[in-house]
């Protein structure tokens, strides 16, 4: 009981602090004192559950705190309003099933295909595939946005420049796997899906320390025979997505055409070459699109 009365107020003191945030000018928020409202706000949090501890308060404060650097950034790279921040993490993971009208003959001990991870709150996840474009503006201004994003790499577009992806790792990045060569999976023998999903496995252990729990198949195209492999090679979950995002427009897999809590967006590392627009106006596209619907981006892997 005193567990969930602490993850009440943490909730309550955190909701706080983004309610704070979001009551900023659309240009992003002022730095200074938080507003009186907030503090009273907290106060009454306080009272409700008989006097929240320091630490509790100061997770908050940290919250506010941060925030108030990201709208500086969000100014800097040209977006008209702050990403929201998402909340903590689940104590617990959800569970995660296949999508109806995903499932294969047999699939039930098989990875889940999911396109959202379920879960009640504002929240979406970004994530990169392939890997042709090495834009390190990218890299700048994800870090100093604190926007968490996921890559899912193949290895013939990223081995001219491994030391990209090393960066990204290491900024907290997770790098997961997208085949070696971006084969359509299901016009291939099981033995040459092996080659493309375990080799990409082997490949990624190798050059960046681990070896990714999650997988994409390109193209989004799967079988019962790309399922079985990447199980045995450790695969946990195969997300694929609700939304695709592009410099100039977000394309959408549901009729609404809208954003729904867990919803997974997919973009690309891609440049003006291929693209109207650089990888930076893509994630402006993005971040207008999200915070304009009162959403976060949150880790996907912290939910998977």
């Amino acid at each position: 009981m005193r567990g969930y009365r602490a993850r009440a107020v943490l909730a309550a003191l955190v909701v706080t602090a983004l309610a704070a945030c979001a009551a900023e000018e659309p240009s992003g928020p002022r730095e200074g004192n938080p507003p009186a409202a907030a503090g009273a706000e907290r106060k009454a949090g306080e009272s409700a559950s008989g006097g929240a501890s320091g630490a509790l308060e100061a997770y908050a404060e940290k919250v506010r705190r941060t925030q108030a650097v990201r709208a500086a950034a969000a100014r800097k790279w040209g977006l008209e309003r702050t990403p929201l921040a998402a909340p903590p993490p689940p104590a617990e993971k959800p569970e995660i099933t296949t999508r109806e009208g995903f499932e294969v003959a047999g699939g039930d001990a098989l990875p889940p295909v999911f396109t959202t991870v379920p879960t009640k709150e504002k929240i979406v996840f970004l994530t990169i595939d392939d890997g042709a474009e090495k834009d390190p503006e990218l890299l700048r201004m994800m870090s100093e946005l604190g926007i968490p994003y996921s890559a899912f790499l193949s290895d013939y577009v990223i081995s001219d420049d491994y030391g990209y992806f090393g960066k990204m790792r290491d900024s907290g990045v997770a790098l997961h796997n997208h085949t070696l060569n971006h084969r359509y999976l299901p016009g291939l023998s099981r033995a040459r899906q092996e080659h493309e999903i375990c080799g990409q496995q082997d490949r990624m252990e190798k050059r960046f320390g681990t070896r990714p729990r999650l997988f994409r198949p390109p193209y989004g195209n799967y079988n019962g025979d790309t399922l079985r492999v990447a199980k045995s090679c450790g695969i946990e979950a195969v997300p694929l997505w609700a939304a695709e995002a592009f410099p100039d427009r977000m394309e959408w897999r549901e009729w609404d055409r809208d954003l729904h809590p867990g919803d997974i967006i997919l973009t690309h590392f891609r440049g003006e070459d291929e693209w109207k627009g650089s990888m930076a106006d893509m994630v402006r596209r993005v971040m207008r699109t999200v915070t304009e619907k009162g959403y976060a981006v949150a880790r996907l892997e912290d939910y998977v």
